[in-house]
């Protein structure tokens, strides 16, 4: 029975088309987004009332609320010309070409060639083995015969050129997971940026804080060391009148120089802050100094904290956001090692013109081609697919295992940051009220040690102990801010307004592409 070559085609393009329907299943589990258990609120919350923390949308430019225009600014510039932040984009883009790489095998590939050769094939040798010469010989007047065999015996050149083309059926959707997976990377690329870009305006926000801490806690000392000194003065004039011995003038001397010593300490800190705040940039030590030398308040606190929801901190922390893109690509892992367990289909076709003469190339009778189809079935693996498949489900259950605990201690995080902003709050208050009640007992000391109704010491006790309170009560202002700079960032916010941030032009990786294939 013949049969025609319309039907021929007819039935190639059915089973063509049922190869691409049946493409669109993927074997595996289809991802779902893990729902956290969390509490309906913050359990600090519930004893928290003197740092006013509220349970509403948190503000995504946390920084701003300290209403420091220079602070402001270093964030801003930090963003910019921070190397590890630059870093964490270019590893976007890399993911980014990896997932073009995996859409690429849903496609044929296509090559072509091209070549020249020069042939001998020892067809003569073969002739004289088998006798052919031999006879010719005793066949006379055959010299045409011998002639022809003669140039069929020559080197030949043979010259070619081919387009191959093969395309691999994505049958059981092993493609589609690897695509799934590589979009899954690139989402968790991404979110290494937005938790590098969070770590970098907190550290910013920290280091300087801790200049403008370094500066306050340095003119406090300042301060009490004008007073020591006017005391030093007080009491060599006594001793001069005879009013005072001179251990009290050695005292207070060394109470002045006691003071003094502390300074160093503080010009390190704020030295140190300065060459950080350079380096946070993208400058080399000492760029900053200039513009951050001069002393200036520390930032107020804002008068209320939104913290927002337990329910919502998933979704703003990049790092758990992170963890749950690592999951999804565990996830279509799993597709892809199943897949592999099936046969693979392929379409396979070559097309070509060949020819002894080259000028004969274009010559359609100079053309070939193939083309057919190959199933490649596993039969004996050692183990090593099934292997695979555990594996990849074992990397899965990590996975969900290491989101969860990227949720608890994103909670834990949290409710950290509260407690110690309230007892640093609270620690303040206290403080404050006991410099003023230890300025009122220095100025009666004094006052009355300059009118010698009261021992020196009586006065030198009272002016250390106001020095000391002092010094805390500043270094608990500033802990209470770098506390609160914690509490922002273990909410994570702050790489919203910087999706399409401006950095260095890397365009030369393509354009920014997003989305996973859903499974059929």
């Amino acid at each position: 029975m013949n049969v025609s070559p319309l039907f021929t085609r007819s039935r190639l393009g059915v089973l063509l088309v049922a190869a691409i329907t049946l493409s669109a299943c993927s074997v595996g589990p289809d991802y779902r987004a893990p729902k956290p258990t969390t509490p309906a609120a913050f359990n600090s919350l519930a004893s928290d009332r003197a740092s006013r923390p509220q349970a509403t949308v948190t503000n995504p430019g946390w920084w701003k609320s300290f209403n420091d225009p220079q602070l402001n600014s270093l964030i801003d510039r930090a963003i910019v010309g921070n190397l590890s932040l630059q870093q964490a984009v270019l590893r976007i883009a890399g993911s980014r070409q990896q997932l073009n790489q995996a859409r690429g095998a849903w496609f044929p590939s296509i090559n072509g060639a091209a070549s020249a050769q020069r042939q001998q094939l020892g067809l003569k040798g073969e002739l004289e083995s088998k006798g052919v010469y031999s006879q010719l010989d005793e066949v006379s007047g055959d010299t045409d015969v011998r002639s022809a065999l003669n140039g069929l015996t020559k080197p030949v050149g043979l010259y070619q050129g081919s387009f191959d083309a093969s395309w691999e059926l994505d049958l059981w959707g092993k493609v589609r997971r690897q695509v799934e997976a590589a979009g899954a990377q690139q989402q968790e690329s991404l979110e290494s940026r937005n938790d590098a870009l969070v770590s970098l305006e907190a550290e910013v926000a920290r280091t300087y804080l801790q200049l403008r801490g370094a500066q306050l806690i340095s003119q406090t000392l300042q301060t009490q060391i004008e007073v020591a000194q006017q005391t030093l003065e007080l009491t060599q004039s006594q001793q001069r009148n005879g009013l005072a011995p001179q251990m009290d003038v050695e005292n207070a001397r060394a109470q002045l120089h006691s003071l003094r010593a502390q300074l160093p300490q503080y010009e390190s800190q704020m030295h140190q802050a300065m060459n950080g705040l350079a380096v946070l940039i993208g400058k080399p030590p000492g760029a900053l100094d200039a513009e951050l030398a001069a002393p200036k308040a520390m930032p107020a606190l804002p008068k209320a904290v939104s913290v927002g929801l337990p329910s919502t901190l998933a979704r703003r922390r990049p790092d758990v956001r992170q963890a749950e893109a690592r999951l999804h690509e565990a996830t279509a892992s799993i597709g892809v090692s199943v897949a592999q367990l099936f046969p693979d289909f392929s379409l396979t076709g070559q097309f070509g013109m060949r020819n002894t003469d080259a000028s004969y190339l274009d010559n359609w009778s100079s053309h070939f081609y193939s083309y057919g189809a190959s199933v490649s079935l596993p039969i004996f693996q050692g183990g090593r697919l099934v292997s695979g498949v555990k594996l990849a489900r074992a990397e899965q259950a990590s996975a969900a295992l290491g989101y969860r605990q990227t949720v608890l201690t994103a909670l834990q995080d949290v409710e950290n940051a509260l407690v110690s902003y309230r007892t640093d709050q609270q620690q303040v208050e206290g403080l404050d009220q006991t410099v003023d009640a230890l300025q009122n007992a220095f100025d009666l000391a004094n006052d009355s040690y300059g009118k010698g109704l009261s021992s020196f010491i009586d006065a030198l006790t009272a002016q250390r102990q106001l020095a000391q309170a002092k010094q805390q009560a500043a270094s608990a202002r500033v802990q209470s801010s770098l506390d609160l700079v914690a509490l922002y960032k273990a909410l994570g916010g702050g790489w919203e307004l910087y999706q399409n941030v401006q950095l260095p032009d890397y365009s030369v990786f393509g354009p920014a592409e997003s989305g996973d294939t859903p499974a059929g």
